[in-house]
């Protein structure tokens, strides 16, 4: 693990919890890159970054998985960019509080190409489940259970 701060990379696109990642960020002193494939809203702080990587197909996860590290933490629902981000080393909870692990992620990614498959061949799968109060209240504690951990295993080395 590198000896730099742990920064948390947001795939800003339709993630519900920015605001409380801000939050979370400014209380542990830890900066947050916000990426977007385009100009996207951010609260002028220091410590926050406003990334536009374009326009092209999956530039903003792209740009998250380059840069990446052991250590960080990634806020995203995008299965096959958390699995390319957990293969990096880094802490990876989608937005309602899911953690994905190198455990977990094989397992997901086949869920989530059998679902592609059927919705392209016409099944009706129906969409994700609506966000809640609780999914942000699990999102909360997950990522306050990441950055601990990542400092645990820091300073332990």
């Amino acid at each position: 693990m590198t000896e730099t701060a742990t920064r948390i990379y947001v795939d800003a696109d339709a993630c519900p919890v920015k605001d409380e990642i801000y939050k979370v960020a400014e209380r542990h002193g830890l900066p947050v890159s916000v990426v977007a494939g385009g100009f996207i809203r951010v609260p002028q702080h220091p410590l926050i970054e406003r990334v536009a990587a374009g326009s092209g197909m999956d530039a903003a996860d792209d740009w998250i998985a380059e840069r990446v590290q052991p250590g960080d933490i990634v806020v995203t629902a995008d299965i096959p960019l958390a699995s390319r981000c957990v293969k990096a080393g880094a802490a990876v909870i989608a937005p309602n509080g899911k953690p994905f692990t190198e455990e977990s992620i094989g397992m997901t990614l086949a869920v989530r190409n059998l679902m592609t498959d059927l919705r392209s061949s016409g099944e009706i799968t129906g969409g994700p489940r609506g966000f809640t109060p609780r999914d942000r209240s699990t999102f909360l504690s997950a990522l306050d259970s990441a950055i601990r951990r990542i400092a645990r295993r820091r300073a332990s080395t």
